[in-house]
């Protein structure tokens, strides 16, 4: 075609002549739908709506699999938060005997066979390295490398990005890491409990990772402490029989977000207690308005807030510096621990690659 012998020019007159040599092996496809970049449920979900309208599209994947972070990144343990109903992807519910929250490897068969009905075959190990807009040829221009470091350039009419916001770990810098000694892992490498039986284990972060992987440590004789660095929302899972959720996004159409705010905080009370006397305060802003708002999600408890009523779970306020086997807290205290865990969530990638924001990029969260 000839935009693509024109694409193939520009590409060779942009490059200097060493990198022109490195880059013999470089291919340009040409695409005649959409590249969707990330094969998690977003992915998914887009190449299925797409084929049944009659599009077809190409979806480019950086790891070898489908929904590499539920595959690879997650801990054994792990479930849905909410019911199943609120996480099934479009044209294809899930399995009737699926439980209302399913496991991990409940939804990577239900992901796994999505896939399959609608014949979706990503392309694996390709990790986008750039995305621009030609705006002289009206087309996309996807840069890939794959294992070997080949190149590709995929041209196309339309790009969505699907990478979701969980595409990179966050770790923080605390002072004296490197003195620590001990293991210290993001919850991207966690898999189970059983892995610091009869540990002393300090697990920086509260949201629902955080929460859940005290849980997971305590039911497998661990010693398990919780860094609270900020105000956080704790709400049971399940209120009057509904999910909280659920019951959340029902009461929505009736009244205002103040209000539902206002009846999740008095019922959560009445079922949790006050959570400031185990050192989870409460921010003043409802649950609903500062997720609006912020997009901080509040965290959904499935047992957690029990261990740290009995103490078997501590809580401790935020990190003045890490020493050897130890942390040092900002109110004076110093504690002994063995490994630190570090649930302090993720962050998308999409600012690295993604050269233009234009009308026809769209960003789907997985």
């Amino acid at each position: 075609m000839d935009y693509l012998r024109e694409i193939e020019g520009k590409r060779l007159h942009d490059r200097n002549p060493n990198e022109k040599m490195m880059m013999k092996s470089s291919r340009c496809v040409c695409v005649s739908g959409p590249i969707i970049v990330g094969a998690g449920p977003s992915g998914l979900a887009a190449a299925a709506c797409l084929k049944v309208k009659g599009v077809r599209s190409v979806v480019l994947e950086r790891s070898h699999c489908i929904a590499s972070l539920w595959q690879l990144k997650t801990y054994d343990r792990l479930r849905l938060h909410l019911p199943k109903q609120f996480c099934e992807l479009p044209l294809m519910p899930f399995p009737e005997g699926f439980p209302t929250y399913p496991t991990k490897q409940q939804f990577i068969q239900y992901l796994e066979a999505y896939a399959r009905k609608f014949d979706i075959n990503p392309s694996f190990n390709q990790s986008v390295v750039s995305a621009e807009y030609d705006q002289v040829l009206g087309l996309w221009r996807v840069r890939t490398v794959g294992l070997k470091k080949e190149e590709t350039e995929y041209v196309c009419p339309g790009l969505i990005v699907a990478t979701g916001e969980n595409a990179e770990p966050v770790v923080p810098d605390i002072e004296g890491m490197k003195d620590f000694g001990g293991d210290i892992l993001h919850t991207s490498l966690y898999k189970k409990g059983g892995d610091f039986g009869g540990k002393r284990v300090l697990v920086v972060g509260c949201g629902n990772s955080g929460m859940e992987v005290c849980l997971d440590l305590c039911n497998h004789n661990a010693s398990p402490t919780l860094v609270v660095r900020d105000t956080v929302h704790v709400l049971p899972r399940e209120m009057l029989g509904k999910s909280t959720f659920g019951l959340s996004m029902w009461l929505l159409k009736w009244l205002p977000m103040r209000l539902v705010d206002g009846f999740l905080l008095i019922v959560s009370r009445l079922l949790l207690g006050d959570t400031a006397r185990y050192g989870l305060h409460r921010p003043q802003m409802g649950p609903l308005q500062l997720k609006n708002l912020s997009g901080k999600t509040p965290v959904l408890d499935v047992g957690t807030l029990a261990k740290i009523k009995a103490g078997d779970i501590k809580v401790s306020p935020g990190i003045q510096r890490l020493r050897p086997l130890s942390a040092e807290f900002v109110n004076g205290k110093t504690e002994k621990f063995d490994a630190i865990i570090l649930a302090t969530g993720y962050k998308s990638n999409v600012p690295s690659w993604l050269k233009v924001l234009f009308p026809l990029a769209f960003n789907f969260v997985s």
